[in-house]
């Protein structure tokens, strides 16, 4: 008996299988993928940080709800986070977002219209930091509690979140960069595994922190990085380069700051407009070097949505220097000699404004034109139509006829702008023959060929007209000569062509009415029509027609006809009209009337 009792215990003390996995189980988070879809489907794919913190607020919410981790009811009472808490993956995903809340929030501070004050910028501060301590404590409780690779993701996330706030603070620039540089290299390990989503999101976000860890070699000195290389940097789209962007955006705009105090004048057309408002100079600084990109040896290279781009930030800059002088125009008082220069300064901004305003329609021109030239864009967007370049060229006319009534506006008017002037009118003259040449094209696609041959014969005497004018210039603008003399060997071509099938129609009319005719029947059935698709599927032909010409597709008989179907047979029952039933009067039952009914009759 004793021995069966020590067997027993030496059986129940005896090493026991390995079930620490079941005692302590280790969580997985996808932590970069979880946050990319979350940021993405919540607003930052439009930057919109507001609307992503709000969902943060509501995640948290039904997470405490679920997880009835609540911190009292009516008085707040402080409940701990550490690895005892954490008995399910949700609690993990409670400290990531609360740190994605605090950093939202901080990132919502910085996307302030004029930028964050200092009491403003205190508190964005401090939300980073409230970032920072979630994010490390979601660092130590995914090393405790989750698998490697969430503990690796985790690590990565803090250091982006430590370097982030180092880099609002603008200091400790080599800690920020061991941060970075840290997060970079765990990201492009974890993108040599999983599947593809997971390595292409690991690689996006190596290009997001690259421009971060450039900033800071470049703060420190380790590397010489050009301004031209920093706008490159931040033209990169993503939410982890907005901090970076407002960065640099703050950087241009205080050496813009210090640069607008030698710019003391603008010139323009021979005259020389002082300015006073550092604003102004600001703006008007901020447009020159925009201009520059248009204008210099890389221009050619740029694409043309980033040209557009430009465009779009330059007229956003005249206008708001524009604003600027009007402001002070209406606190200058009664002193004509500032008035004047700041009517004159004016005056040369709007024209500086008009001019570029031309030419951003001259480059939708050009794209409009390449599209009608291939009738598709690569993309399958839908077919460029002559009728949007006839519209485009009525903006044109009106931006040229603005910039010429501006210029020749004032009494005291010198050569150089009576110059100008005349150029204005030149070109929309030149303009007036493209627009011509367009709405004749028009005109020729919907069949009418009569409009279509008088539209190209003004076509082409107005080009020849604006032709001359530029030849007789002492300056001669090569490229729009070149363009007129294309345009009028195009419009007399067009107009042969126009003249020829005008002829070949109405020489075929008699013939396509005699067949129409032909084919008419007094039954309504066109005996000739073209059989449906339905009726033909032995032979590969198309029922769609061509794409240039709109008519029906013949598929099938639309809605179908009616058909005669057998039905049920009808029973009428003919011998029941021929019965003669018995009289059943005897078996009814008689009323019985009384003295009272009687009475009532």
């Amino acid at each position: 008996m004793v021995k069966e009792n020590e067997v027993a215990a030496m059986e129940i003390e005896g090493p026991k299988p390995n079930n620490s996995d079941q005692i302590n189980p280790r969580y997985s988070i996808n932590v970069l993928q979880l946050l990319k879809s979350a940021q993405m489907q919540h607003g930052l794919r439009h930057g919109d940080y507001a609307r992503y913190r709000r969902y943060c607020t509501a995640r948290l919410r039904r997470l405490y709800k679920s997880l009835k981790f609540t911190h009292g009811r009516g008085k707040y009472t402080r409940r701990a986070m550490n690895e005892s808490t954490v008995t399910e993956v949700r609690y993990l995903h409670l400290v990531l977002y609360t740190a994605e809340r605090a950093w939202s929030h901080a990132m919502e501070k910085r996307q302030l219209l004029d930028g964050p004050n200092a009491k403003q910028r205190i508190y964005l501060i401090g939300r980073l930091r409230k970032a920072v301590k979630w994010a490390d404590l979601f660092s130590r409780l995914c090393a405790a509690k989750g698998d490697s690779r969430t503990s690796l993701e985790a690590e990565a996330y803090a250091s982006c979140m430590n370097g982030l706030l180092l880099f609002e603070q603008d200091r400790n620039w080599d800690t920020a960069l061991k941060n970075f540089i840290s997060a970079r290299a765990v990201y492009e390990e974890l993108g040599k595994y999983g599947d593809l989503e997971n390595q292409v999101l690991c690689r996006e976000r190596v290009e997001e922190l690259e421009p971060s860890v450039r900033y800071c070699r470049h703060k420190i000195g380790e590397s010489n990085l050009k301004t031209s290389e920093l706008l490159q940097i931040g033209e990169m789209e993503g939410p982890a380069l907005d901090l970076f962007k407002a960065k640099l955006e703050a950087a241009m705009a205080e050496a813009r700051s210090q640069q607008a105090a030698s710019l003391t004048e603008f010139r323009w057309l021979g005259h020389r407009f002082p300015i006073s408002n550092a604003k102004t100079r600001v703006s008007i600084l901020k447009a020159q070097e925009l201009e520059k990109d248009l204008h210099g040896p890389a221009a050619d290279s740029l694409p043309v949505e980033k040209k557009l781009a430009v465009f779009d930030k330059i007229y956003t800059a005249y206008q708001e220097a524009r604003s600027f002088i009007r402001s002070d125009l209406a606190s200058a008082g009664n002193a004509d000699s500032v008035k004047d220069d700041l009517n004159g300064l004016d005056k040369a901004v709007g024209a500086v404004l008009g001019q570029r305003t031309i030419e951003r329609n001259q480059l939708l021109v050009s794209i409009a034109k390449s599209k009608l030239a291939r009738h598709r864009d690569d993309k399958n967007e839908k077919v460029t139509k002559p009728e949007e370049l006839v519209r485009l060229y009525d903006l044109l006319l009106q931006n040229t006829g603005d910039l010429s009534d501006l210029v020749s506006s004032g009494r005291d008017r010198k050569p150089e702008e009576v110059a100008f002037s005349e150029d204005c009118v030149l070109r929309s003259m030149a303009f007036r023959a493209q627009r011509c040449f367009y709405l004749a094209k028009s005109y020729s696609s919907a069949g009418k060929r009569t409009e279509a041959f008088a539209l190209y014969c003004h076509a082409r005497s107005l080009a020849e007209n604006a032709l001359k004018k530029f030849q007789t210039m002492m300056d001669t603008d090569e490229a729009m000569t070149k363009e007129l003399k294309t345009l009028y060997n195009e419009c007399r071509a067009n107009s042969c062509i126009e003249h020829a099938t005008g002829i070949m129609e109405d020489e075929k009319a008699p013939e396509n009415l005699s067949k129409k005719i032909s084919t008419i029947s007094l039954s309504g059935v066109d005996k000739k029509a073209e059989k449906f698709l339905v009726e033909k599927l032995d032979v590969y032909e198309s029922a769609v027609g061509e794409p240039n010409v709109k008519s029906v597709p013949r598929i099938g008989v639309f809605p179908p006809a009616f058909q005669s179907i057998p039905r049920n047979p009808i029973v009428l029952d003919l011998a029941y009209n021929c019965i003669d039933f018995p009289s059943l009067e005897n078996r009814m039952k008689k009323d019985k009337k009384g003295f009272i009914s009687r009475l009532w009759r």
